[in-house]
């Protein structure tokens, strides 16, 4: 196995751990807040294996940067469809609304709403890099 394959199994194995997390946190009655935080998580790891599958540099740390580099590499070249991006700049928003902004409310409605997106935004980025695993 290359460190190239070890890596992307790695944060795809994160991508799989966050979103069980934000999947047994719904069913566990946990924050809403958190559910949103670890669905966006989930879905950040998975672009991470993305890029690491397709070879794709992406020498930022900032979320952004990673959100960027998806749209220019994936989305507006057609690899991707674009409702996927839209889905990702939703839930990022949604987090760092609900983590730094004061009094910010986070529904029960937006949690479950999070983690389908990330569930779907995950299948498709398993579809893409042709990942399979019994854990989702």
């Amino acid at each position: 196995m290359t460190d190239r394959e070890t890596i992307f199994g790695y944060r795809m194995g994160q991508t799989e751990e966050t979103l069980s997390e934000a999947v047994r946190m719904m069913e566990t009655g946990f924050s809403p807040r958190s559910i949103v935080n670890r669905s966006y998580y989930a879905m950040f790891y998975a672009v991470l294996a993305l890029f690491i599958h397709s070879n794709t540099s992406h020498k930022t740390s900032k979320h952004s940067g990673v959100i960027g580099i998806l749209n220019k590499e994936f989305i507006h070249t057609g690899k991707l469809d674009a409702r996927f991006a839209k889905m990702l700049y939703d839930l990022f928003d949604k987090r760092m609304e609900s983590d730094y902004r004061d009094f910010a409310e986070v529904s029960e409605e937006d949690a479950s709403n999070a983690v389908l997106a990330a569930q779907e935004f995950i299948t498709a980025i398993k579809a893409l890099t042709a990942y399979v695993s019994d854990k989702i």
